[in-house]
């Protein structure tokens, strides 16, 4: 019930971020979604891939710093609140989100990427409660 991200740290200068694109392209590592974070000095880019092992490889190869992590990619109904309950669940499980962003990859529902203290037992958590998430399969395949 996890997946993997990509997420390489660079530096917070002009063009950088464009490098980071172009050895993926250049090695037919195709993102899925992405999030960047900065600060003055450098920058945190979360990705999805269709190869996220490759992708880390082909960076390190190339100078970037970069590293797996896993997550979960969490289906969300396209109905008011779905998320609101999927949240309230995870909080009264005490399982603390250390980050989320959202994926466009699937037309009938939304998907957002879940970091969180305990991966594990949100997996169990999200099964128990119905609430469906994506395979790192299912995100190579797309």
């Amino acid at each position: 019930m996890t997946a993997k991200q990509l997420s390489v740290f660079i530096e917070n200068r002009r063009g950088r971020l464009g490098e980071v694109l172009k050895v993926l392209k250049d090695n037919n590592v195709n993102i899925l979604s992405m999030s960047l974070a900065d600060t003055t000095e450098y920058g945190l880019l979360r990705l999805i891939v269709n190869a996220p092992d490759h992708g880390r490889d082909v960076l390190l190869s190339a100078g970037f710093s970069s590293m797996i992590t896993d997550i979960l990619i969490v289906k969300v109904p396209h109905v008011a609140g779905s998320l609101q309950e999927i949240l309230t669940i995870v909080a009264e499980n005490n399982i603390d989100i250390e980050y989320m962003y959202g994926l466009s990859v699937e037309a009938n529902d939304a998907t957002i990427v879940v970091k969180t203290n305990e991966l594990k037992r949100a997996c169990e958590v999200l099964k128990k409660n119905k609430i469906d998430t994506m395979t790192e399969e299912e995100i190579e395949a797309l």
